[in-house]
Order: C-alpha cells, then sequence, then structure tokens
C-alpha cells in the first residue's frame, strides 16, 4: 500500500481520483508548519503540496519513505530541489494544466484595455456617461505580438487569430515549423516590438530575460501600443513602463504580476492608463480542478510504474548505470552548451553519434545529456534527464542517434550535428584518460580545447597579426588569457581561435574583438 499526504488544499475532484485507486492510501492534513510536516512525513511515500507547505531540508530528512513531491501548480520555489535530488527523491510539478486560464487572463486584460473597461466602470458608478471620453478600439485586424512561444503563448495565438488578429511572435529556441504549424509569423525582437498593437508576455524570467523589455524597447514601440503582462514580473523594467506611460509613448498596459507582490508604494498605481490584477493567472475553478487531477494521476503514475512524468530533477539509477555512463554524459553535457552557444538559428535537429569506446554505453542517456546542455538556462524550471526529451519536443527538436564501435581518429568519440535553418554546427569531444573532458573538433576546424570556464571563440582570416590583435584587445581590459588554442580549416584561408579567460566579457568587448581586422565573428560561451 503506497501512501500519499495531502498538505495543502486540492480540489475535491483530485483527492477523489486518489480514492479511486487500487493499492493507494490518502492523508489529508493541511496547515503544516515545519515541525509538525516533519514529524509525520517519515510514514509517506508521495507529498502532494500547492504553495503553502515549505519542504525544507529539514523536513527532507525526516522524509525516509518518500518517493515523490507533486506540486499542483508551476512554481516549486516552496521546494529544496538539490535537496530532494540528492535523496533520490523526484520533484514533479503540472506546467501545462493552468496554461488555458492564463492564457485567457492575457486576452481579458487586451479586451479591457481596448475598451477602457475599468475607468468606465468607475465612471458609471460616480454617476457619470462618458461615451464620447472612453471611445474604445476594435482589436481585429490587430497586430497581437507574443513574446515566448511555448504552452500559453501558443494558446494565446491561437486565440488571437480566432479573433481576426495578425499574430506575429519571438522564441528564439523554437523551431520555425512550430511557428507554421499554427499559421503565426516568426520575428525578431526587435520587429515584434516595433509591429505590436498589442504586446503580450509569455516567456520565463531567467537571467536572459530579466527586463528585456525596458526603454530601448519601449523608443520603438507604436504610440497607440499596448503591454500585457501575466507572465513573471521583472521581464519589464517598471521605471522605463512608467515613464513610457506617464508620457504617453504608449497608450496602456495591463499588469498582473510585479517586481514585488503586492505592488504597494509602485509609482504606476498612480497612473490612470495602467489596469491591474493581484496575480489571477491561475486562479480559475478550472485550473484549480486540473492542476490538483494532474498532481494525482501523475502521483499514480509514478507510484505504480516509476514513470516520472513533468519530473524537474533526476530519477534514481544504479550505481552501475550511472558509472557507466557518468563521464559521457558528463562530456555530452558540456558538448551541448558549447552547441547552444555558437548556434545562431533555434536547433530544429539534433544528431548524436558514439564512436569506438563510447559505443559501450547505451546511446540514450548521452543523447540527452546533450539536450540538456543545449536547453539549460533557457527556462524558469531546471532542464535535466528526466525533462530535457520533453521540453525538446514542445521546442520541436527532433533527435538522430547513431553508434558504432569503429573508432573515427580518436579510440572513443563523441560526435553531436545540430541542425538549425540553412546552418549546421558540428562538435567532437573525447574523454583523455577515460575521464578528463576534450574538445576536439568544431565544424572543419581541429582544434583541442578544455571545456571549462568563459571561452570566446572567434573565426577569423588565418593570417599574420590577428592573434596578437585579439590578444591586446583583451590585455587592454584587464581580461587574462589562461588558455589559447589555433585551429585551421584544411585548403581554406580560414582560422579559428578558442580562448578562455579570466571573466566574462560585455557585450561592448565582444564588439571591439568583431572590430578587429580579419575577424568576421567572435563568440562567448560560459560553462
Amino acid at each position: 500500500m503506497k501512501k500519499i499526504l495531502i498538505s495543502d488544499k486540492l480540489s475535491e475532484a483530485g483527492i477523489n481520483y486518489l480514492n479511486e485507486q487500487s493499492g493507494i492510501q490518502v492523508h489529508i492534513e493541511t496547515g503544516l508548519k515545519e515541525e509538525g510536516l516533519c514529524n509525520i512525513i517519515g510514514d509517506y511515500d508521495a507529498l502532494l503540496i500547492r504553495s503553502d507547505t515549505q519542504v525544507t531540508p529539514k523536513v527532507l530528512q525526516a522524509a525516509k519513505k518518500l518517493k515523490l513531491i507533486g506540486r499542483a501548480g508551476i512554481g516549486v520555489d516552496n521546494v529544496d530541489i538539490p535537496m530532494a535530488t540528492e535523496l533520490g527523491i523526484i520533484v514533479m510539478n503540472t506546467p501545462d494544466a493552468n496554461a488555458t486560464t492564463t492564457a485567457e487572463l492575457a486576452i481579458a486584460h487586451m479586451m479591457s484595455l481596448s475598451r477602457h473597461l475599468p475607468t468606465a466602470d468607475r465612471s458609471v458608478r460616480a454617476g457619470k456617461w462618458e461615451r464620447s471620453k472612453l471611445m474604445g478600439s476594435e482589436i481585429a485586424h490587430k497586430t497581437l505580438a507574443i513574446l515566448g512561444f511555448g504552452t500559453i503563448g501558443r494558446i494565446v495565438a491561437q486565440r488571437g487569430l480566432g479573433l481576426k488578429m495578425k499574430v506575429i511572435a519571438y522564441d528564439p529556441f523554437v523551431a520555425p515549423e512550430i511557428f507554421q504549424d499554427l499559421g503565426v509569423e516568426s520575428v525578431g525582437l526587435d520587429e515584434l516590438v516595433s509591429r505590436a498593437d498589442y504586446l503580450t508576455l509569455h516567456c520565463p524570467l531567467i537571467e536572459k530575460t530579466r527586463n528585456i523589455i525596458g526603454k530601448p524597447q519601449f523608443d520603438i514601440m507604436k504610440k497607440g501600443a499596448m503591454l500585457i503582462n501575466c507572465a513573471r514580473g521583472g521581464l519589464i523594467n517598471e521605471e522605463a513602463l512608467y515613464d513610457a506611460l506617464k508620457s504617453g509613448k504608449i497608450a496602456g498596459a495591463a499588469l498582473d504580476v510585479y517586481d514585488n507582490e503586492p505592488p504597494a508604494g509602485s509609482p504606476l498605481l498612480e497612473l490612470d492608463n495602467i489596469v491591474f490584477t493581484p496575480h489571477l493567472g491561475a486562479s480559475t475553478a478550472e485550473a484549480q480542478v486540473a492542476v490538483s487531477v494532474e498532481i494525482a494521476r501523475q502521483a499514480v503514475t509514478f507510484l505504480k510504474t516509476g514513470e516520472a512524468i513533468n519530473a524537474l530533477n533526476l530519477p534514481r539509477q544504479s550505481a552501475e548505470e550511472i558509472k557507466k555512463s557518468f563521464e559521457y554524459v558528463n562530456l555530452a553535457t558540456i558538448l551541448g552548451k558549447v552547441l547552444a552557444g555558437l548556434a545562431t538559428q533555434p536547433i530544429e535537429k539534433l544528431e548524436v553519434a558514439l564512436f569506438g569506446r563510447a559505443a559501450e554505453v547505451d546511446v540514450r542517456p548521452v543523447s540527452v545529456g546533450a539536450l540538456v546542455g543545449i536547453l539549460s538556462g533557457q527556462f524558469s524550471t531546471p532542464v535535466n534527464r528526466v525533462n530535457a526529451e520533453n521540453i525538446a519536443k514542445r521546442q520541436g527538436i527532433s533527435l538522430i542517434e547513431s553508434k558504432t564501435e569503429e573508432p573515427q581518429d580518436y579510440i572513443s568519440l563523441i560526435k553531436l550535428t545540430g541542425h538549425g535553418g540553412q546552418h549546421s554546427i558540428s562538435l567532437s569531444g573525447v574523454l583523455l584518460g577515460g575521464r578528463h573532458p576534450r574538445l576536439v573538433c568544431i565544424n572543419h576546424f581541429d582544434i583541442e580545447v578544455v571545456p571549462e570556464g568563459t571561452l570566446v571563440v572567434t573565426q577569423h582570416n588565418d593570417k599574420p597579426g590577428v592573434i596578437s590583435a585579439i590578444s591586446a584587445v583583451l590585455g587592454n581590459a584587464n581580461i587574462n588569457i589562461t588558455r589559447m588554442q589555433v585551429g585551421t580549416a584544411d585548403d581554406q584561408q580560414q582560422a579559428m581561435a578558442v580562448i578562455s579567460v579570466s571573466e566574462p566579457l560585455s557585450d561592448a568587448l565582444l564588439q571591439q574583438l568583431c572590430g578587429v581586422p580579419a575577424v568576421q565573428k567572435a563568440t562567448q560561451i560560459v560553462l
């Protein structure tokens, strides 16, 4: 008999589903603090939570039988995932169960902005009848611009198309076929912002997306444009938003999320051309039922079959399996990170090939390790061996695997080839001494690199003085070069340098490197 503890409020539908399952025993006790949870958690195989329960290291240490923590919803800030992973406890969430609800709120905000509904409501309540003052605009045939084209962004797109809108979207990590299948035009960020009548945000908050909408973006937006954020606070520079609204640079905005929640004292509260809601993205009866039923189903599936749907960390593996493939998986992950850093187009297809002794291990864990490297840092939730394949499928990345025990230049070698648009990038890596990763080839450039720290990769004409000029730029900026490898291509007047530097370079310094005569490209990769 598997025992499940529910420590936060779930819908009756989810609880009823659990009670109907054979071999499952359910206990509900909400409002537990750390000590109370520690006192009882040792008896349970699974813990189902929302956002109130704090799963701390102390709780996890007391959870001697626990195999699963299931979050009914998306956010898992209240769970110590690294500690759970170390203890072999799966953590899973329900990332898509409330997608429709959040998408519909964005559409509702768009409608509200278009017809001035909050202002109209206040006006009538005040005894006024200001029809001419509250002239609105139709949304049909307007341009709906979507920043972030994951599950929620795609639902918003479908709703917008149904409303006869022109829909464009920006997401550098989604393959072109995904946009094409939905009838949505894929554009760059600047074009997205400048063409938008309504700009709605549906991307995760990661380092690359923090303040992704700021003064430069507001400067190129249409004067009548409107901005909607039902994703995450921090995507918009709120100071720049205030200036854009105050000056009339944009016509209006609607926010469901904020830098600080609640946004007490924010100057945005003083403005009339902005609408606020208190983080209601998932707050519908349907969504509450959906996340509860979905986490109940996922928990039962895991406890009965071991399948970890929407898991956020690594499942347990046998010591033998880990030992056999660990170094190859690590090498593939590193190569994946380098591949993602060098790619100029979204990767649509990944080929993973094992040669020589590397072919003695199962290719799938190695392939998944490569996907982890490619996808890491692009999402708000961790990408790992459990969820990497599903995320790759959602992003439109296909996987081709092969292996042969015939060696290729090295006794043991892994080769990754990423295809995107008209471009392909091929990387080869080996394990020196069976455990030291080395990058040995980038496309047709043979080059042996220690893949760690910060790497600067340049492609340039093979002529005297280029390397010294690059070194001078870095030296003048007080950037220390720890290693440098240079490779040339057969029958070509091209060379590639991979430079290990002491600290990451600024965008301006990268541009300065590109300004060195004969340098065509400079790319930075942080491993």
